[in-house]
């Protein structure tokens, strides 16, 4: 008899690991944009900052302003 087991591709987070997750984005954010002297209009660039801080991962648009070829 097979046991059916969830991976770890196919495994959904709960609803109150996701709701964490966007709540310390949101804090961290927050966080980036009192840094800048509390200047608008970096919202986004903050929140997709932050989201790559969690998963360890650079931003898209950090990496191609970095890149003397981009």
């Amino acid at each position: 008899m097979r046991h059916k087991t969830a991976s770890v591709s196919t495994a959904k987070p709960d609803k109150s690991s996701l709701e964490l997750t966007e709540e310390l984005i949101r804090v961290r954010a927050y966080q980036l944009y009192e840094e800048r002297g509390c200047k608008g209009g970096h919202h986004l660039e903050d929140w997709l900052r932050v989201e790559a801080e969690i998963v360890g991962k650079k931003p898209a648009a950090v990496r191609s302003e970095r890149s003397p070829n981009a």
